[in-house]
């Protein structure tokens, strides 16, 4: 096992020169007291320390060992509850809170970065907390005070954790046939009956509450309400009461994440009480569902990280061969680090990979301008967090899965058993592109509702805000700053084509969507690569600057025309998709 290192100088990078967080949380008063750039620093580099001594050592194990259902209890695998109430008593679950409940209420460019850690080294305990935080965000967002005086403090310290409940067996995605009832009672408060599968985190030993979200039907209503049901009762000074009727029917065994808790859950008339208006528990579900989405890519983006670590440094100790134009040393065997084919694996993952970690930074940027701007500047960030919330998820998990796979590649034969560790990250990171809305829905999203939705108004501002930021990069090459301008010009023809031609071709969007994705997520790693090389380009450390211009340059010369290949793809329209009658599948 390869011990991880967190990259912290591209973290500072990315905050300081290329996103200007300084400024950003200054302009904010809700931040301007809260986080500096020296407390932003000192949080990242202990979450690097925890994540590394803490999180890390946990993967394997809790990979073989996994959790197990024995009676009533869900039981994690060894060292998870110990590390759990480290993690919590450190303040880490409520790291983005409401400071009102016991949050730190630190900004999201900075807990996106926190998140890719422990990704990076934990991904089934990792996954734990964040549904403590979205159940957080989603209740702080729609709940009544009172539900939020008496929940919040103890999900964000850890004490309870959080769970979302949507999918049932005969209602994946499409939600409109779930059958799990709420009837109301005299209380006010409802009585819920019914189940759900594939609940992450629907149970286990590390909190003594587990707080679920769960979606469910009114009588005489054909929409669906959102409800806080939680494990056990909550007395009303707060101490917990009685069991609630809500259990766990079995644990789903999956291909990885095995120490992650995915369970079906039964709700025998268990007390709930209503989040948000009746029938209206979609729109207040999107709230926690949009945050994890982020994460979920976080999770890809954490893959790809450590994939990235583990292949360079086996690649530079690695002996095979001799180098194309004879040994450097004069050596019988060469580390393969010198091998093109293996440099090309590794510079696309990197260059995936570093790029990513500018798109999640960008999108946390624009969920605190979301969260803490005003007027125009608010309304503007609200958009462009409509606009790239399904991108993050989507494009950062097939990424994900894509430099996972290229990291096992360079490890060869050894990739594919279990000694180097690399296979558990492929088998871990699978699952990114499925939950939260499979990429396919994502594109769907992005392109039918998020693109064309508005008549591609916000997409129209978005590349006018590249191309103003591409004016003002003073070291990057023009030749390449012409190259993204014009791609992302195709990209924005090609979006008025397809809106233009939605109505009289109704499959249009469905059929082209993720190929639209693909290519608006290659155009926009392309403008995030010239930023980085240019604000690069006066940094203190010169091989840092370096390392920056050779990793732009070859995701301009090799990885930039993905996005125009998609787009040829996308222009070719829906007929030889919708042509063959589905009797001959």
């Amino acid at each position: 096992m390869y011990p991880y290192q967190a990259p912290l100088k591209d973290m500072q990078f990315l905050l300081e020169n290329v996103f200007d967080a300084p400024t950003t949380w200054q302009q904010l008063p809700a931040m301007a007291e809260t986080v500096d750039m020296d407390t932003a620093l000192a949080i990242l580099d202990e979450s690097a320390k925890i994540s590394r001594d803490l999180l890390q050592p946990l993967n394997r194990n809790g990979d073989e060992q996994g959790v197990v259902h024995s009676g009533n209890d869900i039981i994690t695998p060894d060292g998870f509850k110990e590390a759990y109430n480290q993690f919590a008593e450190g303040g880490w679950v409520g790291l983005c809170g409401e400071a009102d409940f016991g949050g730190m209420g630190m900004p999201k460019m900075l807990g996106v970065l926190v998140d890719e850690m422990g990704y990076s080294t934990c991904n089934s305990f990792t996954l734990y907390n964040s549904l403590t935080a979205g159940a957080a965000l989603c209740i702080n967002a729609h709940a009544t005070d009172e539900l939020k005086q008496t929940y919040l403090p103890n999900l964000y310290s850890g004490q309870w954790a959080g769970a979302m409940d949507m999918t049932e067996p005969h209602a994946g995605s499409d939600l409109r046939g779930i059958r799990t009832k709420a009837e109301p009672l005299e209380d006010g408060s409802y009585s819920i009956t019914g189940n759900k599968i594939f609940i992450t985190g629907g149970d286990h030993d590390l909190a003594e509450n587990v707080i679920h979200l769960v979606l469910a039907k009114l009588p005489d209503s054909n929409g669906i309400s959102l409800f806080l049901v939680p494990k056990i009762r909550v007395n009303a000074d707060g101490s917990l009461g009685e069991a609630n009727g809500v259990t766990v029917g079995s644990i789903e065994h999956k291909m990885g994440l095995k120490a992650s808790a995915t369970c079906v859950m039964n709700y025998d008339n268990a007390v709930g009480y209503l989040i948000g208006r009746p029938a209206r528990g979609l729109v207040c579900m999107f709230t926690m569902m949009n945050y994890e989405r982020l994460a979920i890519g976080l999770q890809g983006l954490g893959n790809g990280q450590a994939a990235y670590q583990m292949a360079s440094d086996y690649a530079k100790e690695r002996l095979q061969g001799v180098a194309a134009a004879g040994s450097p040393t004069g050596a019988t065997s060469d580390p393969i680090i010198v091998h093109g084919d293996v440099r090309r694996m590794l510079l696309t993952i990197r260059a995936l990979t570093e790029a990513g970690r500018a798109l999640s930074v960008y999108t946390g940027k624009q969920l605190d301008l979301a969260k803490y701007a005003s007027d125009d500047v608010q309304a503007k960030a609200v958009r462009y967090v409509g606009l790239l919330t399904p991108v993050s998820k989507a494009f950062l998990t097939d990424r994900g899965l894509d430099t996972t796979v290229m990291g096992q590649q360079v490890f060869g034969g050894h990739g594919y058993i279990r000694e180097t560790g690399i296979e558990q990250f492929v088998r871990d990171t699978r699952i990114a592109q499925i939950y939260e809305g499979t990429n396919g829905i994502q594109a769907i999203d992005f392109l039918g509702r998020k693109v064309t939705g508005d008549n591609v108004a916000t997409l129209t501002e978005f590349v006018a805000d590249v191309n103003a930021g591409l004016a003002e990069l003073t070291q990057a090459n023009a030749d390449h700053k012409a190259k993204v301008s014009k791609v992302f010009a195709e990209l924005l023809a090609t979006a008025n084509y397809i809106n233009d031609n939605k109505h009289e071709q109704p499959a249009l969007v469905n059929s082209c969507a993720v190929d639209f994705l693909d290519a608006f997520g290659y155009a926009l790693y392309g403008y995030f690569w010239l930023l980085m090389a240019d604000k690069a380009s006066g940094h203190e450390d010169t091989t840092f600057a370096a390392q920056k211009q050779y990793v732009a340059d070859f995701y301009m010369d090799k990885l930039l025309s993905k996005s125009q290949y998609h787009l040829s793809q996308v222009n070719q329209g829906d007929k030889s998709i919708m042509a063959m009658p589905a009797e001959m599948f």
